[in-house]
């Protein structure tokens, strides 16, 4: 593993194809760490490099965060400096990457779980041009991305938003009001809810891979036509 801006784990593909390889980077939720969303890697697409990236600030019980959540009487609130640092801190590893493992600058997708979800909105939007396409999973939405999202370069962007019905860590109305505002952008939007909680389904993971091995053909087959 080298030294680049987080800790991290990685998954060569399982399948080569021409040229430099695809990449998938997985952004993990409050308290876990980069083994989380690691164990995907047999079920998406084999033509993918897989980094599962470990958020930069220690939590409790040997976990990570990307940023600190402060609850008072009155709900919680968020650390909008450090969420804004991290989602930074990723796009700079997504410049080491490209370097270190040698994979396909315009082949780069982000999958963020619950606050890595968060992280990869902010990443996305307001460098647009660093990511092929974006999967939010159990999100909500950060309002303080807004102003900075780089509307002009979003193109169709493809987007794929997945939350459950009956999570109860963040309600469903969260993962609406993601879609509410991607509806608002220049984006390619596919927004999924299923019968599940705070967590990855069967079948929400089963929409996610076959988005990723969708998006990446037609992104492999743009690239073959020009």
């Amino acid at each position: 593993m080298a030294d680049l801006a987080l800790q991290h784990l990685v998954a060569q593909p399982r399948r080569a194809s021409a040229g430099k390889p695809p990449l998938l980077l997985l952004l993990h939720g409050v308290g876990a760490n980069e083994q989380d969303l690691f164990g995907f890697t047999p079920y998406v697409d084999e033509r993918l490099m897989v980094i599962s990236l470990r958020a930069p600030r220690s939590y409790q019980w040997g976990g990570y965060s990307w940023f600190d959540i402060n609850w008072n009487a009155h709900g919680f609130s968020i650390n909008t400096d450090q969420a804004h640092q991290s989602w930074q801190t990723v796009q700079t590893f997504i410049d080491q990457a490209l370097e270190t493992y040698g994979v396909d600058p315009e082949r780069v997708y982000l999958a963020g779980f619950s606050q890595g979800a968060i992280i990869s909105l902010g990443a996305t939007l307001t460098q647009p041009r660093k990511i092929a396409g974006l999967v939010v999973m159990s999100g909500r939405w950060m309002p303080e991305i807004g102003p900075e999202a780089v509307v002009s370069e979003l193109h169709q962007k493809p987007i794929l938003v997945t939350h459950g019905e009956y999570d109860q860590v963040i309600p469903v109305q969260y993962g609406r009001a993601i879609r509410d505002y991607l509806q608002t952008l220049p984006v390619a939007l596919s927004y999924h809810e299923y019968p599940m909680g705070h967590e990855v389904s069967l079948d929400s993971l089963r929409t996610t891979t076959s988005w990723l091995t969708r998006e990446l053909d037609q992104k492999t087959q743009e690239q073959a036509d020009e």
